[in-house]
């Protein structure tokens, strides 16, 4: 299947899940997600995902996981796609009622991983070409996230010119589409390749600073 756009009825789709997420809204409207969210979704990854990563391409599953959780609704409100370059590391895909989220960077899955992170950030060289990437990123219009610790890691000055980097325990920066004409028409692959393009230097960062701790 070629990519012809994420039609008007996927936005509204998770619209309508946000108000009803049951069992059995899910299964009057199952043929809604598969046609119009997961299908174009997949073949978006399958068109692009080789010009950025040769890892895997996944679309993640639609049901939350609600062992642990006291919100007991079945169903995320959301669908992500994830095109891997390293562990926990690569260019994302996300759409919801929103519209389409696109995203790079590494979330930690290990503490090493963030020492390691933490250690590249204060580093003056390699700290300072991340901080050229998130500046010229967040100039382009994409906004910086990743969970940070309440307080600065141990040992580094409160006076630190990257203290909100170092801070971080993963670090991805992203951008958001609204539901356009534009995302229900193949021109939507573009601003995905175009973003996943200004992403890039950021996923080239991460894994500069060792395979052993990006993986």
């Amino acid at each position: 299947m070629r990519f012809r756009g994420f039609p008007a009825q996927a936005f509204e789709f998770y619209a309508r899940l946000g108000a009803d997420n049951s069992r059995q809204h899910w299964a009057a409207n199952r043929e809604v997600y598969e046609t119009c969210v997961r299908a174009p979704l997949q073949a978006l990854l399958d068109d692009i995902a080789t010009e950025f990563c040769s890892g895997p391409v996944s679309v993640f599953r639609p049901n939350r996981d609600i062992r642990f959780s006291a919100d007991k609704s079945p169903y995320k409100t959301h669908q992500g796609g994830f095109a891997e370059v390293a562990d926990g590391v690569g260019y994302h895909l996300q759409l919801d009622a929103e519209g389409l989220l696109v995203s790079g960077g590494f979330h930690a899955r290990a503490a090493s991983q963030t020492a390691r992170f933490r250690a590249a950030v204060t580093d003056s060289g390699s700290g300072e070409r991340l901080a050229t990437i998130t500046n010229k990123l967040e100039a382009d219009g994409f906004t910086l996230e990743g969970e940070q610790v309440s307080t600065r890691p141990r040992g580094v000055p409160a006076d630190h010119p990257r203290l909100d980097l170092v801070r971080r325990k993963r670090l991805t920066a992203q951008r958001r589409h609204p539901p356009s004409d534009e995302l229900a028409t193949p021109a939507a692959e573009d601003i995905v390749r175009e973003d996943w393009t200004s992403l890039a230097p950021l996923v080239t960062w991460v894994m500069s600073w060792g395979r052993e701790g990006a993986a």
